[in-house]
């Protein structure tokens, strides 16, 4: 599992002097069970500032804690009969467009109803490694955002998808509403994660580099339509770099503008992975695949520029 996909805990003050384990079945209650977290520790999948340590240690408060999860028998994957909105298919790999609100692997509050539930159930003989929570996952969009999703159904497809990703061989386009016009322009600033807030990522000069590039395509002097290209795929790369240059993604509830939302009555972010372009991992030959966003962003698209998809 990747750095950033882990779950980043603070000690408080409250929890100074109490056990490990038992710290993080208090905090992850949905699962119940010290007996995971004392495997996870002996698996040194939990780290204390950085390093592992014995179940029995005792933090201290504002110690960094740093977990990653594994499949255990108490945590199984189930197939689920979960509908997808299938944009392609073959024997190697299947794309989906993405509703807003599905998760794409099982993590802590998501144990089921994800995108790899979902996998299961429509792919009967995908491979599953042992302590995998992410069979034939090889990229990610967060919670709520929508579009374009790919997900491998073997293990060399897997491998060479995931290769693609990670030496920038993919074209990936999103499609943003925006409160605030950023114009054209390209975005080059590190992102890592935000000093006092631990689950939320932003500009940091000890971050990795990201480089994302939009272009305006609507404006109505108050909202903008961004066309935006990442060359890189940092964790909520698209919504930090347009809170850091100062036009938010309209219904981000975490970087974005919370009067904003209200007004427009937007309860979710108005962000949506439009298009993937890549080789075929088998056949090479080059596979360029549209998502259409949701109903409600395509209304409020609408309104602020009711000729966007021509100069999509």
């Amino acid at each position: 599992m990747k750095e950033d996909e882990n779950e980043i805990l603070i000690i408080q003050e409250d929890e100074e002097g109490v056990r490990l384990d038992k710290i993080l079945a208090n905090r992850f209650r949905e699962i119940q069970s010290r007996t995971y977290f004392q495997y996870l520790i002996d698996e040194h999948l939990v780290l204390l500032n950085g390093f592992p340590v014995k179940k029995s240690v005792k933090p201290q408060s504002g110690d960094e804690i740093e977990v990653e999860f594994a499949l255990t028998p108490e945590i199984d994957l189930k197939p689920e009969a979960i509908p997808l909105n299938i944009l392609y298919e073959d024997e190697h790999l299947l794309v989906i467009n993405k509703p807003v609100g599905m998760v794409v692997h099982p993590a802590p509050g998501n144990w089921t109803g994800t995108f790899v539930n979902a996998l299961l159930y429509h792919c009967q003989h995908l491979s599953v490694n042992e302590n995998d929570l992410r069979p034939g996952i090889v990229h990610r969009l967060d919670k709520d955002t929508s579009g374009v999703l790919i997900a491998a159904k073997t293990t060399w497809a897997q491998q060479k998808l995931v290769e693609a990703f990670a030496s920038r061989q993919v074209y990936k386009e999103y499609l943003a509403i925006c409160i605030g016009n950023i114009g054209d322009k390209e975005i080059d600033a590190p992102i890592g994660r935000h000093p006092v807030h631990r689950k939320e990522m932003a500009v940091v000069p000890t971050g990795k580099n990201a480089l994302t590039i939009c272009k305006t395509i609507g404006w109505n002097e108050k909202l903008s339509i961004v066309k935006i290209v990442i060359a890189t795929g940092r964790t909520h790369q698209i919504r930090v770099h347009l809170k850091h240059s100062g036009v938010p993604v309209l219904g981000d509830n975490v970087y974005g503008i919370p009067q904003s939302n209200k007004f427009y009555g937007v309860e979710h972010q108005l962000l949506h992975a439009s298009r993937i372009r890549l080789n075929h991992p088998a056949t090479g030959k080059e596979l360029d695949i549209v998502a259409p966003p949701p109903e409600n962003m395509v209304k409020m698209l609408k309104k602020i520029d009711s000729n966007w998809k021509t100069k999509l």
